[in-house]
């Protein structure tokens, strides 16, 4: 609906610009005319008139829409503030019930286990399916974003995403629910895969700096707190464990009826695309094109993206660090909506409620690193000197990384080796909190540097580490209830801890070693590009 009204208001900026583009072309005619009566007799003569007639003709073919300048108000860079702080709200609660999705009914495993007649560890397959299906849509909608735009990507993926969260709500068994899962998972990943690209968007890299720990949080918090909700619905009596989806359904619908009535496009090339059409509308004149009409289609432009990803994660050692960072930080969380059952219920004896609450511990670090966003905005206008618009360096974005890696494998021997009945719950739940903070710094700091590093390549990259993350979770959520009852919670969280400790330092790492890093890479942008 927004994005109607920003069409029609294009229709009438059309209108009242047809009169001066109308006579434009007039001009651009009656100099054709002039090269066409023109009557030289010689052989040089007649070949500068045949020249200057394919000039003339190849300019009368079309007139490129572009943005006029850096303050276009056309650019949604240069939006009022107020405006953008909407947009970004409205995207991060998307973002916040499709997350959300992913761990509703993870407290109850044990009831619809019961209910399908499965085992706890074939029910598993729930969130494994959803994460499934966001690792397999990662590379399709990016493509399909550029091609017709973020808003209708959103609205139709969304739309789709509410039917097969009904879908899950009425399963009759587990085969069903899973397959529903699956679709839910793919729907989601189109809001979950290219939001970052819809940050950049609208911001500039300073202000980035303020608004992505936002974005990031309703990523990564959402399915935190899904657990704390679903676990006080399964611990009723007198309703059915399928509310947790049915509560899904309801704010998965109440967010896409805001973003239909209120989000707008926000893909420059899409905006300019518009406008050229509202011209050829307004003056009848069917010239009037933009770069991105005369562009690539949808199955180019996912056939060059075909095969970089694989390149990527095997050429460029940014991604492939990170990315595993971010595989390891994804496959803990994940895990730990049944882990949970095994480091807090088993151990202290708790209700299926009260181990949901004890997700509330990850989501206080990560909205502890939110309140402190402002601080980060203020750090990096302090280091571009206050300059307006200006680039920041990307290894400026690892800082929070930096200073928070050291406490991943702190935090996850902490749970393990603390996990007895006579030690404080307040203990483990000490270790998730700073567990929650690095996971929240790491990804703001990931997707930042990689997005500042790659330019008109990020979006590629974040797709092929969005792909293998969830991908990998998926499997690792199949394997986690095993884990933790063959090994047990000490020794699983050391195994993990000892994977965390060797990948701690690479945030450090590139900081250090960025600039030659990105020097190298055919696909980054130079140091002198900083």
């Amino acid at each position: 609906m927004w994005s109607y009204k920003q069409y029609r208001r294009l229709g009438h900026l059309g209108a009242q610009q047809a009169p001066t583009h109308s006579t434009e072309k007039a001009e651009e005619r009656q100099k054709l005319e002039n090269l066409k009566s023109s009557t030289e007799t010689d052989s040089e003569a007649k070949g500068a008139t045949e020249e200057g007639k394919n000039e003339a003709n190849k300019d009368d073919d079309d007139f490129v829409i572009r943005a006029a300048e850096e303050d276009d108000p056309m650019d949604p860079r240069n939006w009022p503030l107020v405006g953008r702080a909407k947009n970004i709200a409205i995207l991060s609660l998307l973002i916040f019930v499709q997350a959300w999705a992913g761990a509703d009914a993870s407290m109850a495993n044990s009831d619809a286990s019961k209910e399908f007649g499965v085992q706890p560890i074939q029910e598993s397959a729930y969130t494994a399916a959803y994460l499934f299906g966001i690792g397999t849509g990662a590379l399709l909608f990016g493509p399909v974003s550029e091609t017709v735009g973020r808003n209708p990507t959103y609205l139709v993926s969304t739309f789709c995403f509410l039917f097969f969260v009904l879908g899950t709500a009425l399963s009759p068994n587990l085969a069903s629910q899973v397959v529903c899962r699956f679709f839910v998972g793919l729907f989601a990943s189109a809001t979950l895969a290219i939001n970052g690209a819809s940050v950049r968007d609208q911001f500039r890299p300073v202000k980035r700096t303020f608004v992505f720990p936002v974005i990031a949080w309703a990523n990564v918090t959402a399915p935190v707190i899904a657990p704390i909700c679903g676990g006080w619905i399964v611990a009723r009596t007198d309703i059915s464990w399928r509310w947790t989806n049915w509560v899904t359904l309801i704010i998965s619908a109440f967010a896409f009826l805001v973003a239909l009535l209120f989000l707008p496009e926000t893909f420059l090339p899409i905006l300019l695309d518009w406008k050229a059409k509202q011209l050829r509308k307004a003056t009848g004149d069917d010239r009037y094109t933009s770069e991105h009409a005369k562009g690539e289609f949808f199955s180019a432009r996912l056939k060059r993206i075909g095969l970089l990803p694989a390149k990527f994660l095997a050429t460029e050692p940014v991604i492939a660090v990170l990315g595993a960072y971010l595989v390891l930080l994804y496959s803990l969380l994940f895990s730990f909506l049944s882990g949970f059952e095994y480091i807090f219920k088993h151990t202290y004896n708790l209700s299926a409620g009260q181990t949901g609450a004890c997700f509330a511990a990850i989501a206080a670090g990560t909205t502890v690193f939110l309140v402190l966003a402002p601080g980060l905005y203020s750090w990096a206008r302090h280091h571009t000197e206050h300059v307006q618009g200006a680039a920041v360096q990307p290894e400026f974005r690892l800082w929070p990384a930096i200073y928070t890696a050291p406490l991943l494998p702190i935090s996850l021997f902490w749970l393990g080796w603390t996990n007895q009945p006579t030690i404080s719950i307040w203990s483990g739940l000490g270790a998730c909190f700073c567990f929650g903070l690095v996971l929240i710094a790491t990804y703001v700091s990931s997707y930042e540097y990689i997005i500042d590093s790659y330019g008109d390549h990020a979006a590629i990259a974040l797709a092929s580490i969005t792909m293998v993350r969830y991908l990998v979770a998926g499997c690792v959520v199949m394997a986690a209830r095993p884990m933790y009852e063959r090994l047990g919670v000490s020794w699983t969280m050391t195994l993990l801890g000892c994977i965390a400790a060797v990948l701690a330092p690479a945030p450090l790492l590139f900081k250090i070693f960025g600039k030659k890093l990105r020097a190298k890479s055919p696909y980054a942008k130079g140091p002198e590009d900083d």
